[in-house]
């Protein structure tokens, strides 16, 4: 290589690491802006910038790989419904389409174009979840996708930097929380202007009329190294299937992956049927989990982008709970997404026997509250002692045991989203969160332990009862243990006098009762008769196990 090309290339990675640091400015802006807990909190949320045809140029880190591997493909869909004939400097786009979006009604994404000197250069996107679309209110119980909200097609929201007051007077009248949810629209509006304004300084500093070059230098690397690490697999197909809850009845989630020097083929024939309740999931989200698991075990230091998820091909048959068609119930597609991972992961367990995770509680406990005063109370809606509110939390299990370690505790994997704290839970609404701790017992045993569930307990201020959504899952079917590993302990939901409640749907806590649940735990991994006794005992000390675990799975 030249002193030229050196440099040259040298110039095109500083550039390349500035465009990361405008799509991670551009995300920090919605956290510090949105209304949503889920987002300011947990960062629910994906932004990322995009090329003139759609295609994802720099994802930022802040955000979860479902809403951002969905939108790296939904951006196509708003340049084509919207019509480059009709994209102007100002416009700002706006869908919460499960099928073109992120999977499911409480997902709002917004695309914006981006322009320089009157030319089109670039498009930015961002998505929040948000805390409310109406409806029956963000939960599986709906028999269609028309029950679970107000469905926003691809649309402009704002044409020439005019707002569509009309849109937002529609939103408003159809949501249960307004303020919320028309000022996080507000909020990845702004996300994408911030955006903007720093693609445009970074250009100016670096002469750049248009992005094209730069394009091309980061496609070219990406897709380059992407092959390099699937061309070093040894080619072959291998198969996994994994039993979880579902709704009413179990789902068997079966995938084939084909390792060729072409790319990785990842096929999920043979998987269940569509479901009649809101567990479906579109196949938008189904693509943005499996190339997320491919990823994070082939490529997990390649810069996420169009090219380097280019080598991956997923298929699903039209109509199985994987690739859900229009109108199905998706609202919770959340629970068999986060599996799809894992999923993946035990296939390629089967060609990396060594470098595999075991299963974890993989997908998010997540809970809407719906809390009201008890005997008509008055309400009050300046935040007196009786009001009604919409609480969103999000919880996580254990992760399975790694190769040399073990899992961790509490860990949103796959989705990477934070557990909002207690003190913003409890400041939204009218509960009390009286109990949050690590889970005794409940990671699976093994050389390497799987990482720990937590205990959550609920209950509502006085005066005030709750119905909850429950999406959980791992209660009738825990993590499985890899390598001789023992399974994860399930999870299971209560009352504090002891009642059992389902894993999923509707329920309700009476006044001066406690919702109690209790996570499942990861997989462990190895035969738990090699664990190091010093590692057993630390277990014992802090708590993570207790002394009769110890004997009776580790002999101790």
């Amino acid at each position: 290589m030249s002193d030229s090309s050196a440099y040259a290339d040298v110039h095109m990675q500083i550039m390349w690491n500035r465009l990361i640091s405008v799509v991670e400015e551009q995300a920090l802006t919605l956290v510090r802006t949105a209304f949503s807990t889920s987002v300011r909190e947990a960062g629910d949320l994906s932004a990322g910038v995009f090329d003139r045809s759609g295609r994802m140029l720099a994802q930022a880190v802040t955000g979860t790989p479902g809403h951002v591997n969905a939108m790296a493909e939904a951006v196509a869909h708003f340049i084509r419904i919207i019509g480059e004939d009709n994209i102007f400097e100002g416009d700002v786009y706006i869908t919460n389409d499960p099928w073109r979006g992120t999977g499911h009604l409480h997902d709002i994404t917004v695309v914006s174009p981006s322009f320089k000197n009157g030319k089109l250069v670039a498009y930015f996107a961002c998505t929040a979840h948000v805390v409310d679309v109406g409806g029956r209110g963000f939960g599986p119980d709906a028999n269609e996708v028309y029950e679970e909200g107000i469905f926003i097609p691809i649309m402009k929201f704002a044409k020439r930097g005019e707002v569509n007051d009309d849109l937002v007077n529609i939103v408003r009248n159809n949501v249960r929380e307004a303020d919320q949810v028309v000022g996080d629209i507000y909020s990845l509006a702004a996300c994408n202007e911030t955006g903007h304004n720093r693609l445009i300084d970074m250009m100016t500093e670096f002469e750049l009329e248009d992005l094209e070059a730069l394009r091309d230098f980061i496609f070219e690397n990406s897709f380059k190294a992407t092959m390099e690490r699937i061309a070093a697999l040894p080619a072959g197909s291998y198969e996994n299937t994994m039993r979880v809850d579902g709704y009413g009845s179990p789902v068997e989630m079966v995938i084939r992956l084909d390792v060729s020097d072409k790319g990785v083929l990842a096929d999920f024939a043979g998987t269940s049927a569509s479901s009649p309740l809101g567990i479906n999931v579109p196949m938008i989200y189904t693509k943005a989990y499996a190339c997320f698991g491919l990823k994070c075990a082939l490529a997990p230091d390649i810069p996420n982008n169009a090219a380097s998820l280019q080598p991956f091909e997923v298929t699903a048959p039209e109509g199985c709970i994987l690739n859900a068609v229009r109108p199905s119930p998706v609202a919770a597609r959340h629970v068999l997404g986060h599996f799809i991972p894992d999923v993946v992961l035990g296939a390629l367990h089967k060609m990396l026997p060594d470098q595999i995770p075991a299963e974890g509680a993989s997908a998010l406990w997540n809970i809407h509250v719906s809390a009201r005063p008890v005997m008509n109370a008055p309400v009050s809606s300046s935040g007196g002692r009786f009001r009604r509110a919409e609480i969103l939390m999000f919880n996580s299990g254990g992760s399975g045991a790694r190769s040399q370690l073990d899992g961790l505790s509490a860990t949103a994997f796959p989705s990477g989203v934070h557990t909002m704290s207690v003190e913003a839970t409890e400041n939204v609404g009218p509960i009390v969160v009286w109990r949050k701790e690590l889970r005794e017992g409940s990671g699976g045993a093994g050389e390497y332990r799987g990482g720990l569930g937590q205990v959550i307990e609920i209950g509502a201020t006085e005066g005030h009862e709750f119905h909850f959504n429950a999406m959980f899952d791992r209660v009738d079917n825990p993590a499985r243990g890899r390598a001789g590993g023992l399974p994860g302990a399930a999870g299971s939901v209560a009352l504090n006098d002891g009642t059992k409640l389902r894993g999923k749907g509707r329920q309700h806590v009476p006044a001066g009762k406690r919702l109690v649940l209790h996570l499942p735990g990861g997989g462990g991994r190895g035969e738990p008769a090699r664990r190091l006794p010093e590692l057993v005992e630390r277990d014992i000390t802090h708590g993570y196990i207790s002394a009769d675990d110890a004997a009776k799975h580790y002999k101790r």
